[in-house]
């Protein structure tokens, strides 16, 4: 006789898992809302769900196809969800054969999926033995991409895919003097590189603000846009602070200009470890005005976010074409609102975390015809990273690059002039 659900002893880290992969897959939902939602409080266990679920997005194209010859129908969805955390432990996560499938079965009949516990146990049997035999012949990389993405990134695309396949290292921008935490490796740009998982609050100097929390690819727009110490500065879209502390530490006038309350705290938190001086503002940068025009703008601004795979991979499975249409229309109309908030001459530097055309050099293409002009980055201005400089003088990265060394997150960045 099979033991009723409350009597299946709790699994919190998969049961988190499981919901997170059903908010994606059911509801378009992303990883983080329901992460964010959960009353599971331990670090630990949020951490280990996080991966869990992360591992099957990163992996879920190649998973669902390996699967296909064991099911002679299609199950529900979430059973679905249920089989491919079975396949992420067994395939990606060396969980041990009778873990990986037990612990399925029991979530299955721990949320109400018994009738499906028996197939569960006999496909996920079949993968823990034949696992080899049936990935032979995958293209893992071209099925962990949907079709849209894969054509959108042309030539690039394999090489992205292969950057989404690798699990995020931990990049720190430290404050200028600091005591750089042990452990680390100084990348081509000056980020330390710490191990994907490191617990950063831990590394000595977190307390004391001597660094923060920032990959290197997203380290350039500040850096990028060459503010002169007492120059006036606004970084639009600010949170979560990382480029306001570059432009803080630069000497400039700075302020960070956030439109959710929740972000902008944490924004400022931030800069209070950090022991930096910026002006918060809650705000929509699409209608506030600054009192006095501003030497420079910093618009890093809302988009698809597909720059950040490695670290959000629910980003391949939530986003679609019409949401980069929808953002695109948004970005041009944030180019022209700092345009506003400029003196003659002044500077924007325009920045995407994202890999899509449409929200970069299309969207430059179109500030251009507007009667912006194009200030292009030279080779001395990107020589810490060369490769990242496009032949029309903006920059370009995506998580391909930087392969020996882990990766980069994709970002797209070019420095705009108001014509006068």
């Amino acid at each position: 006789m099979s033991k009723a659900p409350s009597q299946i002893p709790a699994d919190p880290t998969r049961d988190l898992a499981f919901d997170i992969l059903c908010g994606v897959v059911e509801h378009r939902r992303m990883l983080e809302t329901t992460l964010d939602r959960s009353a599971l409080t331990d670090p630990r266990d949020r951490a280990s769900a996080h991966r869990l679920a992360a591992t099957v997005l990163r992996h879920m194209g190649s998973m669902t196809e390996l699967l296909q010859p064991l099911l002679r129908r299609e199950p529900p969805a979430s059973v679905r969800c249920a089989l491919l955390m079975g396949v992420a432990q067994l395939r990606h996560l060396e969980t041990p054969p009778h873990a990986a499938v037990g612990t399925i079965v029991s979530l299955l009949r721990r949320r109400g999926l018994a009738p499906f516990a028996g197939l569960a146990n006999a496909v996920l049997r079949r993968v823990a033995r034949d696992g080899d035999e049936l990935a032979e012949g995958l293209d893992a990389d071209r099925l962990d991409v949907p079709a849209w993405l894969w054509t959108a990134w042309d030539k690039r695309a394999r090489d992205i895919a292969a950057g989404l396949h690798r699990e995020a290292p931990i990049d720190l921008t430290l404050r200028p003097g600091a005591a750089a935490p042990e452990g680390g490796e100084v990348m081509p740009n000056g980020s330390l590189r710490f191990a994907p998982g490191t617990r950063v609050t831990e590394l000595e100097g977190f307390d004391e603000g001597a660094f923060w929390v920032q990959d290197a690819a997203a380290t350039m727009p500040a850096r990028l846009l060459n503010i002169q110490p007492g120059q006036s500065v606004i970084d639009l879209c600010a949170a979560p602070g990382g480029k306001t502390a570059q432009l803080a530490v630069a000497g400039a006038e700075v302020i960070a200009v956030e439109r959710e309350e929740t972000r902008a705290k944490r924004l400022k938190q931030n800069l209070d470890r950090l022991g930096l001086d910026a002006k918060v503002l809650i705000a929509d940068a699409l209608v506030w005005q600054p009192e006095e025009k501003v030497d420079a703008v910093l618009l890093d601004a809302p988009c698809s976010a597909t720059g950040t795979l490695r670290r959000h991979p629910d980003v391949l499975w939530v986003k679609r074409p019409r949401d980069v249409l929808a953002l695109a229309k948004d970005q041009d109309r944030l180019i022209d609102a700092a345009g506003a908030m400029l003196k003659p001459g002044g500077v924007l530097l325009y920045a995407v975390c994202s890999l899509q055309d449409e929200e970069g050099p299309q969207r430059v293409a179109a500030a251009l015809k507007r009667g912006w002009v194009l200030e292009p980055f030279t080779a001395e201005d990107l020589a810490s990273m060369p490769e990242a400089l496009t032949k029309q003088g903006t920059f370009r990265t995506h998580p391909g690059m930087w392969a020996e060394h882990g990766g980069m997150d994709g970002f797209f960045a070019a420095r705009l002039r108001k014509s006068t």
